[in-house]
């Protein structure tokens, strides 16, 4: 059994809420966890194994790493842990605003079909 204490759980369960997935090394040992540098690996994992039985995350294992992803109950679950309101999200569920557009404005292109003019050898492009 291991002891863990409010401060380092509620730390642990801020860091989930904010990213919405964590990894772990499978490696009770480590001194201390990749991402939260001032706490054991250990209490990471166990504080996840709780989570996971009670579904509020799923696991996926791979190459001695467990993947932890956040499930609709545990946002939940996290928002009345954490006292926090019905409006703030995990960082995988929101949208970032795009820096620039997606697709150029229409007609700077030119030819038809989406075709324009490039650096291509013109192969393939039947009898145009």
């Amino acid at each position: 059994m291991v002891l863990i204490s409010k401060k380092t759980r509620r730390a642990i369960l801020e860091h989930v809420f904010k990213e919405g997935v964590i990894v772990v090394k499978h490696d009770p040992r480590a001194y201390r966890h990749n991402e939260l540098e001032d706490i054991p690996n250990l209490h990471v994992m166990m504080v996840l194994r709780s989570l996971c039985s009670r579904n509020y995350v799923t696991e996926k294992f791979n190459w001695q790493w467990h993947y932890y992803f956040l499930t609709n109950e545990g946002i939940d679950y996290l928002r009345e842990v954490l006292h926090l309101p019905p409006h703030v999200f995990p960082s995988t569920l929101t949208k970032k605003s795009p820096t620039k557009p997606a697709l150029s404005p229409e007609g700077a292109g030119g030819g038809d079909k989406g075709w324009s003019k490039g650096k291509g050898k013109g192969w393939g492009k039947g009898d145009s």
